[in-house]
């Protein structure tokens, strides 16, 4: 596991001269989703499949940039779901963006995800590991990672991060993000999901909700790539995760680029979700 750390600290460091130094356009292609690849999807997506390719312990990789999952060493362990660059939409206006992974055996299913990892470009590189029931995060100094502090999230937080087109949202989020105004919460979304979920673990906790819509019932964000490796975090760190009727760990998988609703958060805000969803499915 160990090796699969260090090549993701590798790809890391090349994605971040990418970013700094590379064409924040479109391309002209679609991903498996139909969202329009930019140039700095396909670059870090190339990088981090040449880096894994080298690693014998990996046995195959899917990218959110690709249609199917790509086998690398027959012999090799373990299985990789990424997504590149997150939010890279974000990086001409100078947002935070970040590259998610997570780490299955025997097959790309939410019971089968043992560890995760994700990082964030922005002001600083940083580098959160959710493996062994635990979460630590590093920082990037002089291209190299080092650790800084453990993570953990408190029982309830202070912040509320919520996506997707308001218009859309079925009238029981729009009372649960109401009532979270009128009990004190701060909005922090910046409409990117790394740095949004990354503030609320740093900040002690709170609430990141992604809910279905009318125009996206079964959400917009992808279960191998985005939400598993997510909701893993957020439980090694002492939170909990949920699609809105259960956790998020226990949603089933269908294709590799399926999507789900989701919501992470500290134990009592996920608590809040499940009420308010449970009156209304």
């Amino acid at each position: 596991m160990n090796e699969i750390f260090e090549a993701i600290k590798k790809a890391s460091v090349e994605i971040q001269k990418i970013i700094d130094v590379g064409d924040t356009g479109k391309s002209e292609n679609e991903n498996s989703t139909g969202d329009t690849q930019l140039k700095l999807d396909i670059a870090s997506d190339i990088v981090i499949e040449k880096i894994f390719a080298t690693i014998p312990s990996i046995k195959a990789i899917v990218s959110e940039e690709q249609e199917a999952i790509v086998p690398l060493n027959e012999d090799g362990e373990y299985l990789i779901a990424y997504d590149p660059l997150d939010g890279s939409s974000l990086v001409d206006v100078n947002l935070s963006v970040g590259s998610i992974y997570g780490i299955y055996k025997n097959d790309f299913t939410a019971q089968n995800i043992i560890a995760a990892v994700y990082v964030v470009f922005g002001p600083r590189v940083e580098m959160v590991v959710a493996a062994d029931n635990c979460v630590k995060m590093y920082k990037l100094f002089n291209n190299s990672f080092e650790y800084i502090q453990d993570i953990t999230l408190n029982e309830k937080g202070t912040i509320t991060a919520t996506g997707s087109t308001q218009m859309c949202w079925p009238d029981h989020h729009r009372i649960l993000v109401n009532k979270m105004f009128k009990d004190g919460y701060y909005l922090r979304y910046s409409g990117g999901m790394v740095p949004d979920l990354h503030q609320i673990l740093l900040k002690g906790g709170g609430l990141f909700s992604y809910p279905g819509t009318t125009d996206k019932p079964k959400g917009k964000l992808r279960q191998l790539f985005e939400v598993f490796p997510f909701a893993l975090t957020y439980e090694f760190a002492g939170g909990a995760a949920s699609d809105g009727s259960k956790r998020a760990l226990d949603v089933e998988t269908t294709h590799i680029h399926d999507t789900t609703p989701c919501f992470f958060g500290s134990k009592d805000e996920i608590n809040k979700v499940l009420e308010v969803y449970k009156e209304n499915v």
